[in-house]
């Protein structure tokens, strides 16, 4: 086997670590937390497993992007990666903010909340199919 193609082989697993945990956090995590803990947990719980989850999940398609490097795929990696900084960084410090102004009684603070939430949500979703048409894409 050469380099290259260790390289990506390589970059399929990283890659199928990167879906297995944004699928396992959206489909399991997240619900399994809202459901099973009280609201006076769960909400400082997952605040806590986001910067996480955007850091490891950030790193795995950096990882990734490099090892399928030069493909066109690796572009679209270094996207979902950018987009994970961008969450960590500037979206989730404001959701969190507006979430605080909403629960100490700001009603007014409940639209942009939901707003952000909503953007945040979009963005994760539009990461996991870019990862997941990129997987294809490789795969075959």
């Amino acid at each position: 086997m050469d380099l290259s193609s260790v390289f990506h082989v390589s970059g399929l697993f990283i890659l199928a670590l990167l879906l297995g945990g944004m699928g396992f956090f959206a489909f399991v995590m997240t619900p399994l937390v809202f459901t099973q803990l009280p609201a006076s947990t769960a909400g400082p719980f997952i605040r806590i497993t986001f910067p996480v989850y955007s850091k490891v999940m950030g790193c795995l398609s950096l990882i990734a992007a490099l090892m399928i490097a030069p493909k066109a795929e690796s572009v679209a990696l270094l996207i979902v990666f950018a987009f994970f900084i961008l969450a960590w960084l500037i979206l989730m410090p404001r959701i969190n903010h507006y979430r605080d102004l909403q629960l100490g009684g700001n009603k007014q603070a409940g639209k942009p909340f939901n707003l952000l939430h909503k953007l945040s949500v979009l963005i994760n979703s539009l990461q996991m199919m870019t990862a997941a048409i990129v997987f294809i894409r490789l795969v075959n």
